[in-house]
């Protein structure tokens, strides 16, 4: 898939404006003006083991995050009402963006070729992305594991204590 975007590092961050599983719209720019970096982070589906993991990760980490600018927004292609589910049940502290059509995902380039057990086919390749107050890229990772990943992002954005 050639045509598959590959961000990077100082690269200017996709604008977007989405909602979340409660229907309020996020703008970056909105973000951005108010001087919050923005982690973005993009799951494949909700309620399954992996994505659970990553995410209450996020929410265990969340007052860390939030002391330091950072705003949490997680991603996937699920409906707001698999979202809000989501949410409930496993008390997450940060919102979930809504992308049914993959236009975010399309403008981040994690929509991308999978493998998996000799099959190809297209999926949400797990990606997250730091975007600075300026709304460039501050750091992004593509092919994350869900396991250890807030961990490690941690330490990258010397957020450990």
């Amino acid at each position: 898939m050639s045509d598959t975007v590959s961000l990077s590092p100082g690269d200017q961050s996709p604008d977007f404006s989405v909602t979340d599983q409660e229907g309020k719209v996020h703008n970056l720019s909105d973000y951005t003006t108010q001087g919050k970096q923005v982690i973005l982070y993009f799951y494949p589906k909700d309620s399954t083991p992996g994505c659970t993991t990553q995410a209450c990760d996020f929410r265990d980490n969340m007052a860390r995050f939030v002391t330091e600018g950072y705003v949490v927004l997680g991603v996937s292609k699920d409906s707001s009402a698999s979202h809000g589910r989501f949410v409930e049940k496993q008390e997450l502290n940060f919102p979930l963006l809504v992308d049914e059509d993959l236009s975010l995902h399309h403008a981040f380039g994690t929509w991308r070729l999978k493998k998996n057990y000799g099959r190809e086919f297209m999926g949400c390749s797990r990606s997250t992305f730091v975007i600075d107050s300026d709304g460039a890229l501050a750091w992004c990772r593509y092919n994350v594991k869900a396991k250890g990943h807030v961990d490690m992002l941690m330490r990258e954005l010397s957020l450990n204590d």
